[in-house]
């Protein structure tokens, strides 16, 4: 079977997707698979390479670099000979394969290249349009969780219009409703891009226009002292959750930088957690993926507090595999490896397209 592995994308975190494409594809199982790398420019090019067939294709090409930083070199997958065939979204349209995507952020885990595949008739790994949508705009996931049950810190949406229009009714809003410090975060973006800490107006003021610089709608939260706690959940119908993990702060919070380039963050797994608050972990992580009508995999995120006060932050559909991530550490130290974990998203894939063909079938 064919494996297109899509990574790339136009979103701010397209160099994150290259480190995600990057890991997985030493780690597919060649013995059934063969992949074919898509790749997605910042400008929304797709382009198709070379047919990779077991791992040391890419191991042995010193010509499959990228530039991603002034640090290092990741293997973008295009084709040895060129750079690459530009194709049309629909070419990658074929029997018996199956999509991987690994985009993160906008245009790529926001439900929009979902419904591409959804369209073609393509099975792909992950959520599906409705989940995908919703676990990535903050502000709708919120709401859901809300509905859900779920406890949440307070937060206060915005809308670039207000912020534009009228300030003082924003701070009225925030400082009114929040107390310093605060988190401000665009509400469809991740891996730390776009957010600040806020200790002051001044500060919220130019947190704000930070945020507001990536999206339109953004979301300011209460800031509060707590562990963060994740926990990694796979499955569709059948849910599973990994042992929890914790980010370990050495400092504030972190930034961008910090989780990918200076791999600054520390992982403690499993985290030292009391065997009550697991139990909680576990089912506000079902409830969430539920909430979401997630597939596929998702990595829910908490706040701990020294009270044991749990607080769900956010999910995200589309997590990290890059060598510093937490979602397939979490599998890795659950007993399931980053092969098998590969291997299982691809079949839970294939399993919701069997699914939902069958809906077709009874029209």
């Amino acid at each position: 079977m064919k494996i297109f592995l899509v990574y790339g994308g136009k979103s701010a975190e397209h160099d994150i997707s290259i480190l995600t494409a990057f890991s997985i594809i030493k780690e597919v199982y060649y013995d059934y698979y063969e992949v074919e790398p898509i790749y997605i420019t910042k400008s929304g090019q797709w382009i198709k390479g070379g047919i990779i067939q077991q791992a040391s294709d890419v191991e042995n090409s010193e010509s499959l670099k990228l530039t991603v930083s002034d640090k290092a070199h990741f293997i973008t997958g295009v084709n040895q000979s060129s750079e690459g065939i530009l194709i049309q979204p629909s070419d990658i349209k074929e029997e018996s394969a199956v999509v991987f995507p690994v985009l993160h952020g906008p245009n790529g885990e926001d439900g929009t290249v979902q419904g591409l595949f959804e369209v073609i008739g393509m099975p792909y790994v992950g959520a599906g349009v409705l989940a995908s949508a919703c676990g990535m705009d903050k502000i709708i996931s919120k709401q859901l969780f809300q509905q859900a049950g779920l406890p949440q810190v307070p937060y206060v949406p915005v809308r670039k219009v207000q912020w534009l229009n009228d300030q003082e009714s924003v701070f009225k809003q925030c400082e009114g409703t929040l107390f310093y410090p605060m988190y401000i975060k665009p509400a469809n973006l991740g891996s730390s891009v776009g957010i600040s800490k806020a200790e002051n107006r001044e500060d919220l003021i130019s947190a704000i226009e930070l945020a507001l610089r990536y999206d339109r709608r953004i979301v300011v939260e209460q800031g509060i002292e707590a562990r963060e706690i994740e926990v990694a959940v796979l499955g569709n119908d059948d849910i599973h959750v990994s042992v929890p993990g914790e980010l370990v702060k050495t400092v504030d919070f972190y930034d961008y930088d910090s989780k990918y380039i200076n791999n600054d963050v520390v992982m403690q797994i499993p985290a030292l957690v009391s065997e009550e608050v697991n139990v909680r972990l576990r089912e506000y992580a079902v409830r969430a993926f539920q909430a979401l009508d997630g597939s596929g995999l998702s990595r829910c995120d908490f706040f701990l507090t020294s009270n044991e006060e749990l607080f769900i932050n956010e999910v995200n559909t589309m997590p990290g595999f890059t060598q510093f991530s937490m979602y397939p550490t979490l599998w890795k130290n659950t007993g399931l490896n980053y092969g098998d974990l590969v291997e299982e998203l691809i079949q839970l894939a294939l399993r919701r397209h069997q699914e939902r063909l069958s809906f077709q079938d009874n029209d």
